[in-house]
């Protein structure tokens, strides 16, 4: 069940502003790019809504590729974004950290891998369970 490893808090640091084109960049035919606007844009503005609350964990294993998260991906996790159904979360279950997506049926709460290899985990009464934070961005290299 290991899939976060190096949790780590965000530590409140001066903003890191960098350069932004001004228009967006199109995905399908290509089109002459244009000059950077005079405005930048604070990555930790960007990615951090509430930094008292938010760490960053990095991903080992691949229970959840086909949602595009792969082993070594860098998490940003908000523990103050309220878990709804479909949430990818990072949670304790019987001591250890898990990174799945949150199935609420009828039968109870399901943890679902993205990936046909894992299983699906029920969390029953007897489980030691919590919900740890929401993943709200995966930073990934290219």
């Amino acid at each position: 069940m290991k899939d976060i490893k190096d949790i780590q808090p965000i530590v409140p640091v001066e903003p890191l502003v960098v350069s932004v084109l001004d228009e967006a960049v199109p995905a399908g035919f290509p089109s002459p790019a244009q000059d950077f606007s005079n405005e930048g844009i604070d990555l930790n503005r960007e990615l951090i809504k509430h930094p008292a609350s938010t760490f960053c964990a990095r991903v080992a294993g691949n229970s959840m590729r086909d949602s595009g998260i792969d082993d070594g991906d860098l998490l940003i996790i908000d523990k103050a974004i309220t878990p709804r159904d479909g949430s990818i979360a990072v949670c304790f279950v019987d001591g250890e950290f898990t990174l799945k997506r949150i199935s609420i049926r009828h039968n109870g709460v399901w943890l679902v891998p993205s990936n046909p290899q894992y299983p699906e985990l029920h969390v029953t009464e007897g489980c030691n369970f919590q919900i740890w934070g929401i993943v709200s961005y995966v930073v990934k290299s290219v």
